[in-house]
């Protein structure tokens, strides 16, 4: 029988293994740090200049969302998730302004810098952010293909309350028709939270299946997503209500995104604690 190898001849490939995957991990944290450093900024800066940090800070989380998809379902998932979200984003923001549908009748101001077939370049791009992190959000709190999709597809729509609210009270896009809306968030009709709630549920689908989802779906486990769904929700509320004056967004988004947000919260922090409690026993033993 030949000698056992000693113990320490396999710690080289674990250790190689370590580092790679923190080097790996490392720009993701750096893109997810940055964005949230934007958007801490954001409201803290004159309204004049606050355009070109809404557009900068579209692009860094989407850089965040797309380099974490890339970490944990390889470069053609990250690629998957451009052209579903990106690209289906795009699609649907071209039809809805031609049409009308799904959304309602709404208009571009021409403050969001490039536009192409009429949309502004960083509008797919949003929709590219938070399909990612929506998700996960999904694959965590749900095992079943149809759950998983539709609590990711719910995940990302309620951010729209937020995300809609904002963008209308900065003069970015108006709806031509925004009765009736959401109590006490004005200026925003139904039909655009039901158009949210369909392309959403699409898109959330689509890519679900395109990053290995099935009859049991592949659950992603990814602390960066979870970083940058909770600090959307939980900075979108105190900045609705403390620097953009706008406290029934704050209120309406802080229940209907909270509704997933708080659940998804909470089994991020139990996992956490489970999987610390077992590193701790680990090394005990």
């Amino acid at each position: 029988m030949p000698a056992a190898p000693p113990p320490h001849a396999t710690r080289p490939a674990g250790v190689a293994a370590t580092v790679a995957g923190r080097l790996r991990i490392g720009p993701v944290w750096a893109l997810v740090a940055l964005a949230v450093l934007v958007q801490i900024v954001y409201p803290l800066i004159p309204e004049a200049g606050r355009t070109a940090v809404t557009v900068l800070s579209v692009v860094v989380f989407a850089a965040a969302s797309l380099a974490d998809c890339a970490r944990v379902h390889g470069y053609l998932s990250a690629l998957a998730l451009a052209v579903v979200a990106g690209g289906g984003g795009l699609f649907v923001e071209s039809l809805g302004l031609r049409t009308g549908f799904p959304f309602g009748e709404y208009h571009y101001t021409g403050t969001l810098g490039p536009e192409l077939f009429g949309v502004p370049v960083v509008v797919p791009l949003a929709w590219t952010m938070m399909a990612w992190p929506a998700l996960v959000v999904g694959r965590t709190l749900c095992t079943r293909t149809v759950p998983v999709v539709l609590t990711a597809g719910l995940a990302l729509a309620s951010w729209d309350v937020f995300l809609d609210a904002q963008m209308v009270a900065a003069g970015h896009w108006y709806w031509t028709h925004p009765d009736p809306g959401l109590p006490l968030v004005p200026g925003i009709p139904l039909t655009n939270y039901a158009g949210w709630v369909l392309v959403a549920v699409v898109i959330c689908g689509a890519l679900h299946l395109a990053l290995g989802g099935g009859p049991d779906g592949r659950r992603s486990r990814s602390t960066p997503a979870a970083v940058l769904y909770l600090w959307t929700y939980a900075s979108s509320v105190l900045a609705h209500l403390a620097f953009f004056a706008l406290p029934g967004s704050a209120l309406v988004g802080g229940l209907l995104m909270g509704a997933i947000a708080i659940p998804y919260g909470r089994k991020v922090t139990r996992a956490t604690r489970s999987r610390a409690v077992a590193g701790s026993d680990t090394e005990r033993g």
